[in-house]
């Protein structure tokens, strides 16, 4: 892919590691699960989950054992209510550091801003952050049928905000969200390390060390 950076008109974002830190929220959701149904749950585990649907993540966690769909579709709402629990509580001083200070920029320079999220609570966690009002739309798992990594949600965002998807930057802190991204052919920014967000076209150890000039040239 040729990036000309005079072409970029949009900003995509993820919410979890990029927005927000509900990350430990749905690891605790899951290690709650888990404990329940007597399977065994760690930080190291919870990676695998990182920047997958809900139900894919119930699969990783089952590891093959058989259950009915209705005790998946139990599990899964069991868990989201742990989860919605926990974020009940999140406020504006949970925005990770720097993502507000970007945001803004952004904003102030007339690009078009949304975020694209596997995550089904995005609404409701973006609102309590105190940044609902800045974005321009937000995507989330009820918004299409194929999770990260298939392009859907980037392509999906991309229509709604009226912008070319080479035209559309995607900040993600996960291996599938910038797999995802990559397909749908848009600039991707990763968060993290090396060997987790490696493809990318730009990356970075945290949102905070994310230079705009770098990516806007």
């Amino acid at each position: 892919m040729i990036i000309i950076k005079d072409k970029i008109k949009a900003f995509i974002f993820d919410l979890d590691g990029v927005i927000t830190d509900t990350a430990k929220y749905h690891y605790l959701g899951w290690k709650r699960l888990a404990e329940e149904e007597g399977i065994d749950f760690s930080k190291e585990d919870n990676e695998e989950l990182r920047g997958v649907s809900r139900r894919k993540s119930l699969e990783i966690l089952l590891d093959g054992r058989e259950v009915s769909e209705e005790e998946k579709e139990e599990m899964m709402e069991r868990k989201n209510g742990y989860y919605q629990e926990f974020i009940n509580e999140i406020t504006e001083e949970d925005l990770l550091p720097g993502i507000k200070e970007i945001i803004m920029e952004l904003r102030k320079r007339n690009f078009k801003l949304a975020v694209a999220s596997s995550s089904r609570n995005v609404k409701p966690v973006i609102k309590n952050l105190g940044v609902g009002d800045i974005f321009d739309t937000i995507s989330d798992g009820h918004s299409v049928n194929n999770a990260k990594p298939a392009p859907d949600i980037f392509l999906h965002t991309a229509e709604k905000l009226e912008v070319a998807p080479e035209s559309c930057v995607v900040i993600e802190d996960a291996k599938a969200g910038i797999v995802a991204a990559l397909r749908a052919n848009m600039i991707a920014v990763g968060i993290g390390p090396d060997a987790r967000v490696g493809k990318a076209h730009y990356r970075y150890d945290q949102v905070k060390d994310i230079e705009l000039e770098e990516i806007l040239g």
